[in-house]
């Protein structure tokens, strides 16, 4: 009898060496990230990155530290080798960049690498060539001091791990995220990174972390920051917050380094958020650049493949810490919020563009504008506890109450520190009431145009019309059954509003719950895909736009599908665009900060797909932005409004996240609830 053959087999070693690869190098900045790793554990004081085609095609990058001798050299690319180690116990007191010996082998294991190396000591350095793992050329070479590693086609020998990376752009946003972090992390070490042989960040060594913070995150941000200094016996905290009014979407920019070392931790991110509590509203985070020290004993940076997160071993004290740090610097700031008139008022024209081929230029005489003064003093009602509201309407700051959970660090409130009043509820509902006319206009154009072209078809080609004209009217009768049926919509009863939130109304004897944000932002997101450029608003005073520069690299993709929707952009200086036009949908602009918010909306993923998706993005994007408030005050009217068009819409029941609009509570159901029914 034949013996059965083993299922279980081993691998060889070119297999485990990709597979192990795989775990570190997730993408060109991974190549990027462990190789700057190195030189900063080197010693040096210039780091030089270049990059072609995001990476993919080549990543450059020189240092002047300490280099490599030609046997360290011959040991440097194989799997665990490292000086960083020599015991088990060094393991528990890890105080350099890297440790593991894993990140030459992985690199060189998934891609052709040259690496040119010398000591200072020495007269001639050496030069390595390897290719997917095997030595192709050990040599003498005439090179500076340093180590030069040169990384070519990534993945050439793992097609399937190469066809996953993302656009060239995309992975360029990437790597100069990572660079921008170790620059922070590091500000006495001089950083520059090059695109096709374009600059596209560089920050020159300083002692001084706020010069890193001007050059990398702008000066306009680095004016907003409060220096932080905080210190117990087991570690100390230094860095900037931001006041908070600079606050952004979400944590991208709430940059954290423990021991030098770029990591993320959820832990401090809450900290940090929970010790602003409701001086920023809801749902907003601030920037913020922190560097923790503490004994490395007492931090596991083991527990990540790529060391990208870190665990405490007093993670309660310290986060204890960061929110006693934060509350101290904002109460010594004395940030009280202020309502002030605007600096400058900024007036607008909408128009129509006559043809969507044509973009909107910027002017020839493009200037800021100077400060000036609005002529209408603003009235602000003020009454202990209760709300403000502006004259115009802008913004109305209710009664609230928060919970702060110190032991658990959970931020709970449980009303928004800012609403919205009725003014502004009707200003939002006037825009898609003029996008839903304009839509309604166009389509009629769009018609009488079609019956003229198909006339002067009939009169040409008889035979070929009747053809077109049957495909037509096919068209058009399949098009009401696509539509949404809106028979829950017809015929309800405004009960009232709950919590400047959801719209309660009868229906029959239902009750209907509606999301106002969800309803509108719906609505607007449908004339917003079907409009596109129909009407754009121009900004006397341009606003101005401060990006870092990972968005400014995505920005530079981004400007033509945001030109396509009614945005004028262009570039100012390092780092900083000029706004010049808007789309029509944003109605009266009376917070240019929306503007920012937006666009770093679009650039928060970090990615930038095919102009199907990209468009559908810029639609939801620009709705969600436009539309009406949770928190905004609605009058019956603006209620029924707000429902007369949400009727329109092809798909009501949703909004364009996938969020119902609308919920339903049969009377059946409420029976049950109230245990009416046996």
């Amino acid at each position: 009898m034949e013996k059965q053959k083993n299922k279980i087999r081993i691998l060889d070693r070119d297999t485990i060496n990709k597979i192990a690869a795989g775990e570190v190098i997730e993408r060109p900045a991974s190549v990027v990230k462990e190789l700057v790793d190195n030189s900063i554990d080197a010693g040096a004081t210039e780091i030089r990155i270049e990059v072609e085609k995001g990476g993919k095609h080549s990543i450059l990058i020189r240092d002047n530290g300490c280099g490599m001798s030609r046997d360290d050299a011959l040991l440097a690319y194989k799997k665990h080798a490292t000086s960083k180690l020599t015991k088990i116990e060094d393991l528990d007191r890890i105080s350099t960049m890297g440790f593991r010996g894993e990140a030459l082998a992985s690199i060189t294991a998934i891609a052709k690498v040259e690496i040119l190396t010398r000591p200072p000591e020495d007269i001639a350095g050496t030069k390595i060539v390897i290719h997917g793992g095997k030595v192709e050329e050990t040599s003498d070479a005439g090179t500076a001091p340093g180590t030069s590693v040169h990384v070519k086609e990534l993945f050439y020998n793992t097609p399937a791990r190469r066809k996953y990376l993302k656009t060239d752009r995309t992975e360029l946003a990437h790597i100069t995220d990572t660079v921008m972090r170790l620059a922070l992390a590091n500000p006495g070490i001089s950083f520059t990174l090059f695109s096709e042989g374009k600059p596209v960040l560089r920050n020159t060594g300083s002692s001084d972390s706020f010069n890193s913070m001007v050059n990398l995150l702008g000066p306009e941000t680095a004016r907003a920051m409060l220096p932080l200094e905080y210190g117990t016996e087991k570690f100390k905290i230094r860095g900037y917050i931001s006041k908070p009014e600079l606050n952004r979407g979400d944590s991208d920019q709430l940059f954290l380094f423990v021991n030098t070392r770029p990591v993320t931790s959820k832990t401090i991110t809450t900290a940090v958020r929970e010790g602003y509590y409701t001086k920023m509203p809801k749902g907003r985070y601030p920037v913020a650049v922190l560097a923790l020290t503490l004994d490395p004993g007492e931090v596991d940076v083991n527990v990540h493949p790529r060391k990208a997160e870190v665990r405490f071993s007093r993670e309660k004290e310290i986060g204890d810490a960061v929110i006693r740090a934060v509350e101290k610097v904002l109460s010594e700031h004395g940030l009280a919020p202020e309502i002030r008139e605007k600096e400058v008022k900024r007036l607008q024209k909408t128009f129509e563009v006559p043809k969507p081929s044509e973009k909107v230029q910027k002017p020839d005489n493009l200037e800021l504008m100077p400060e000036k003064k609005a002529a209408d003093e603003i009235k602000v009602e003020k009454a202990a506890g209760k709300a403000i509201e502006l004259e115009n309407g802008i913004l109305s700051v209710s009664e609230g109450t928060g919970i702060l959970d110190r032991g658990n660090r959970i931020l709970r409130e449980k009303f928004e520190a800012y609403t919205y009043p009725v003014k502004d509820t009707e200003r939002r509902l006037k825009k898609s009431e003029r996008l839903l006319e304009f839509a309604g206009k166009t389509k009629e154009i769009k018609a009488e145009e079609k019956e003229v072209e198909e006339k002067e078809l009939e009169s040409k080609k008889p035979e070929e019309k009747v053809s077109e004209k049957t495909g037509a009217e096919e068209k058009q009768s399949q098009k009401p059954k696509q539509k949404a049926n809106t028979d829950l919509l017809e015929d309800i009863r405004i009960i009232g509003q709950v919590s400047r939130m959801y719209i309660l109304a009868e229906k029959g004897e239902d009750l209907v719950v509606i999301d106002q944000h969800a309803a509108h932002e719906r609505i607007l997101y449908e004339q917003v895909m079907r409009s596109k450029k129909s009407r754009v608003q121009e900004l006397i005073a341009p606003v101005m736009i401060e990006l870092t520069p990972k968005e400014k690299v995505l920005m530079e993709e981004y400007i033509p599908y945001l030109e396509e929707y009614g945005f004028g952009i262009s570039e100012f200086g390092d780092n900083t665009y000029v706004v010049t036009f808007v789309p029509e949908v944003f109605g009266r602009l009376e917070d240019t900060d929306v503007i920012h918010d937006m666009i770093s909306d679009l650039l928060a993923e970090g990615k930038v797909k095919k102009e199907t998706g990209i468009s559908e993005k810029v639609s939801k994007t620009l709705a969600c932005r436009a539309a009406i408030k949770g928190g905004a005050a609605c009058t019956p009217k603006q209620m029924e409004d707000l429902i007369e068009q949400l009727r329109t819409a092809e798909n009501p029941y949703s909004c364009p996240h996938g969020r119902p609009t609308v919920i339903t509570f049969t009377k059946g159901e409420l029976d049950r609830m109230f245990a009416r029914t046996p």
